[in-house]
């Protein structure tokens, strides 16, 4: 059985318009508690992209505060917008995957399991 068909088949309710096409994205069924599952295809950018932003970040604390601080101050700011929210990041995270593409070509970084 497919990933989409077994959260499917316990109640997660498949969201077909999200826009990227190598990933499969759940929310929790109406009246749930708040949850998001991604499911990415193997090898494709959208499974790599947060392997390396999660392994990059877990090497480098320094980052941790200020996307911190983005994070609260966007969720401030757009509480009741969640694009506002998203695209608010869009800047300060392609910032951080363009030192972490350098950091994976210094010390040969390939993408490893996911944590799930």
């Amino acid at each position: 059985m497919r990933s989409e068909h077994r959260l499917q088949s316990i109640g997660y309710v498949w969201r077909s318009s999200n826009a990227e096409l190598t990933k499969r994205y759940f929310r929790e069924a109406p009246g749930q508690e708040r949850t998001h599952i991604h499911v990415r295809r193997l090898g494709s950018w959208h499974e790599q992209w947060p392997l390396l932003f999660r392994d990059y970040m877990r090497q480098h604390v320094e980052e941790h505060e200020p996307y911190v601080a983005l994070k609260r101050s966007l969720a401030e700011r757009f509480r009741n917008d969640r694009a506002a929210y998203t695209s608010g990041k869009d800047d300060h995270l392609w910032q951080i995957i363009r030192r972490a593409d350098r950091w994976a070509a210094a010390n040969g970084w390939t993408p490893g399991n996911s944590d799930m």
